[in-house]
C-alpha cells in the first residue's frame, strides 16, 4: 500500500477533496488532519541565543581559518 501527503491550504478545499477521494474505489482510507505547526514570530525567541557564544574563543577569523585550512604533507 501506498500513501500520499497532500497539504491544502484552505479547510473547506481540504474536505472537498477528501469526499471526492474517498469516492474512488482503489482509496483504503482518507484522514483529515489539521497542521498544528506554527512558527513564532516572538522576538524573545530569538534573543534566547544571544549569549550562547559568550566567552568561548570562536571568532569569524578563528572559523574561515579552520573552514579554508590547507592540510600540509
Amino acid at each position: 500500500m501506498e500513501q500520499l501527503i497532500v497539504r491544502v491550504a484552505d479547510k473547506e478545499k481540504a474536505e472537498m477533496l477528501s469526499k471526492i477521494l474517498s469516492a474512488l474505489d482503489f482509496v483504503n482510507s482518507v484522514e483529515l488532519m489539521e497542521d498544528k505547526t506554527t512558527i513564532s514570530n516572538n522576538e524573545q525567541d530569538f534573543f534566547a541565543l544571544a549569549g550562547l557564544w559568550e566567552n568561548r574563543d570562536v571568532t569569524t577569523e578563528s572559523i574561515r581559518q579552520k573552514a579554508w585550512r590547507e592540510d600540509v604533507k
